[in-house]
């Protein structure tokens, strides 16, 4: 396995022979097929941080995120959530799937 991107938190590996990608979160690998990562980076991209700093919004400061068809369940603080958007954005970049990849290829 190669390491594609590693935070401060998390790890993305990628399994050539198996087609797949692994994110290491700690506590817990998760297997995940381009589409699932792909599902992942929309739905990390899509929290809005500055919620976490207001209290009517999100009191507690967590986030509750589930993947691969609701078979993983985790639940998050501002910290990483964080790191997790830095993983998900850096890992597509070194992948050359990132937005502005995708359009210089395109163009």
């Amino acid at each position: 396995m190669n390491v594609i991107f590693q935070s401060t938190y998390y790890t993305l590996y990628q399994a050539a022979k198996e087609r797949c990608f692994y994110v290491d979160f700690g506590q817990k690998t998760v297997r995940m097929s381009l589409c699932q990562l792909l599902a992942l980076r929309h739905k990390v991209m899509s929290i809005n941080i500055e919620d976490h700093f207001d209290s009517d919004l999100n009191a507690h400061g967590f986030e509750v995120l589930m993947l691969c068809n609701k078979e993983h369940l985790f639940v998050l603080n501002t910290l990483e959530i964080l790191d997790l958007k830095t993983l998900v954005s850096n890992s597509f970049v070194s992948l050359g799937l990132s937005v502005g990849a995708l359009e210089t290829i395109t163009s």
